[in-house]
């Protein structure tokens, strides 16, 4: 079921209310209590990995329809923003988070945070939801605007609702990880309740996103059938 608009608009809108309906105490509590906690997950896992593909396909299959004129500089914004962005998606995927499921085991660092931590504590959304942001202002297309400002709602939203979601579930053990952290970049540092760790950070996070980067890239045009690069 694509080929419109509308059926975007409502895959987009399946994917990004799922997360937020799903992981929200009242739903959450029921599928916990009749699935288990493995089972709930695994039923979300399949729910959002559902509704991706569809929203995937029904991007590809949708209509063009002009909001605004592609202009040369905005290609500039996706080719600027999205080697940080690469570097913020391997960092989230490579450190412990207590922000991200089963990353409670961070809380046993004696050191507390470190790394991209140091940095904002929601390195993987901030890495995505900059993608995505990049992509809205460089594609002017009404498929574009849907998918990517969904993905770019949930993104940043999701934020939010993640660290309400911990302090309600963690209690004492988020509070001073919450306190030494921040979802904003750089804003514990410019604080003063964190110093940013480099070291932990580390040179091949940084390299391995940028071969992400490179990767993303070099496939583009062959994947997606357009050149990412300002002409």
């Amino acid at each position: 079921m694509t080929g419109t608009i509308e059926t975007l608009f409502l895959a987009t809108a399946l994917f990004v209310g799922m997360h937020f309906a799903m992981a929200g105490r009242t739903l959450r509590a029921m599928a916990v209590e009749a699935l288990g906690e493995n089972g709930y997950l695994g039923l979300y896992s399949a729910v959002s990995g559902v509704a991706f593909v569809w929203m995937l396909l029904a991007y590809a299959d949708a209509p063009y329809v002009e909001y605004w004129a592609d202009q040369a500089w905005t290609r500039w914004v996706p080719n600027i923003v999205v080697p940080i962005s690469s570097i913020l998606i391997v960092c989230g995927f490579t450190v412990a988070n207590p922000t991200a499921v089963g990353g409670e085991r961070a809380f046993e660092d004696p050191k507390g945070p470190r790394g991209i931590l140091t940095v904002t504590r929601h390195p993987f959304l901030w890495g995505v939801g900059l993608w995505a942001l990049a992509h809205l202002v460089a594609n002017g297309d009404g498929a574009s605007v849907i998918l990517f400002g969904g993905i770019t709602i949930l993104s940043f939203a999701g934020m939010h609702a993640i660290d309400t979601k911990r302090r309600e579930r963690l209690g004492a053990e988020w509070g001073p990880f919450e306190l030494t952290t921040s979802i904003m970049p750089f804003r514990a540092i410019f604080d003063g309740r964190a110093k940013l760790d480099w070291s932990g950070i580390g040179i091949m996070r940084i390299g391995a996103g940028l071969l992400l980067w490179a990767g993303l890239l070099i496939s583009h045009l062959l994947i997606i059938g357009a050149s990412p690069l300002p002409t």
